[in-house]
């Protein structure tokens, strides 16, 4: 054979060597995905999840705003006005208020975005033209959420009443609008982004941070043979539970102080309510995060998986909350497990406080729903790290 068949046939030997190593090492790849189930769970889980959130859960303009109404003339322009709103589909009447202070309770607590009086003598006095005032307060803490609903409104004006205006109140319809429709943007007048933004941010870095920082700490020691060690030690599961966590919960308060300061130095935003009762509540929430990180760390086997089951967490926390899409244009089933999230209930607790200075009374079911959320965390950690010890 010439030198050069000597040479192609060394290359493809060399070749033929070179992709049976490779397909060693493939096979060997795959056999070490199919063991590492909770990796391969996530590649699958994590699209599948982002396509089920951005395709069915997130919406930028929300519908079915939850509404409250104080009727206080009962004429047939009264109900059609109320009518006109909700064929919008913007809003949804879910309450009917008696006075005005339990109005402004209900849009205080969060129950609803929209609360819409219509003053005594309303229909009178636009029948004689007089141009009554109808007020619609809107809880602009999120502008996006509310901005649709407000433009929907404004275009009813010159619309609403064309039907009701007949026969000697004909020619009211071809004035002016008849009445005058009074926009009240609450707690946030000027749409400011920063005033939303900046206070949920709080919620989203302690999760995130929290969660890493406990979901790691079970498997660091493991993966550095000191888990040993410490059951070696006279001490309970609750005891070294708590006491991993509390070094957490104080860089946690740290890193609250220094996301307030920021917040009012930088950003300009305020804390009307009681800074005492947004640190207990912080506490608290710091608490929940750190509880889900710890559960974490039990199951997982290292760090890596650790890190994945955080930010399978984090996820739908941060596209279910609230925080970057309105949580009203969120279908039923995605705000149900919504509900679920600790960080959906402290965000209405930190932006009631900072931004509307609610207090406990106001805020109750979400306190209720973040202590009760935590107690669940705490024992179900507890009792994972048991079967860990077992």
């Amino acid at each position: 054979m010439s030198p050069a068949s000597d040479e192609v046939d060394r290359r493809t030997t060399g070749l033929r060597a070179s992709l049976v190593r490779i397909g060693a090492t493939f096979t060997k790849e795959l056999i070490q995905l199919r063991r590492d189930r909770i990796t391969f769970a996530m590649m699958i889980a994590v699209p599948l999840l982002q396509l089920i959130l951005f395709g069915y859960a997130i919406n930028s303009d929300p519908r079915h705003l939850p509404t409250a109404v104080l009727i206080q003339d009962d004429s047939a322009f009264a109900r059609s006005f109320v009518a006109a709103m909700e064929q919008t589909d913007y809003f949804a009447v879910q309450r009917v208020a008696r006075t005005e202070s339990e109005l402004d309770e209900l849009i205080l607590s969060g129950d609803v975005l929209f609360g819409v009086q219509l003053p005594a003598h309303f229909g009178r006095d636009l029948v004689r033209g007089e141009k009554p005032a109808i007020l619609v307060i809107a809880d602009a803490t999120d502008p996006t959420a509310t901005g649709g609903a407000i433009s929907a409104l404004q275009g009813l004006v010159n619309s609403v009443f064309t039907r009701d205006l007949s026969g000697p109140t004909a020619g009211l319809a071809a004035r002016p609008p008849p009445f005058e429709l009074r926009i009240h943007r609450r707690f946030n007048p000027t749409g400011e982004t920063s005033l939303n933004i900046v206070p949920a941010l709080m919620g989203t870095i302690l999760t995130l941070t929290m969660l890493i920082f406990t979901a790691l700490s079970v498997t660091r020691e493991i993966e550095r043979g000191t888990m040993e060690s410490l059951l070696a030690m006279p001490i309970r599961p609750v005891e070294i539970m708590l006491g991993k966590i509390a070094p957490y919960l104080a860089v946690g308060g740290l890193q609250m102080a220094i996301i307030l300061g920021a917040a009012r130095l930088l950003f300009g935003v305020p804390v009307i309510g009681s800074l005492l009762l947004l640190v207990a509540l912080t506490l608290l929430f710091i608490l929940a995060n750190l509880s889900v990180g710890y559960t974490f760390s039990t199951i997982a086997s290292n760090q890596l998986q650790a890190m994945q089951m955080s930010f399978f967490f984090f996820l739908p926390s941060i596209l279910l909350s609230g925080f970057m899409f309105p949580f009203r244009g969120m279908p039923d089933w995605a705000q149900m497990f919504g509900e679920i999230l600790p960080l959906t209930h402290y965000l209405r607790i930190v932006r009631g406080i900072m931004l509307k200075g609610a207090e406990f009374s106001d805020m109750q079911a979400d306190v209720l729903a973040l202590a009760a959320f935590t107690l669940v965390a705490m024992g179900v950690a507890v009792a994972r790290f048991r079967q860990t010890l077992d």
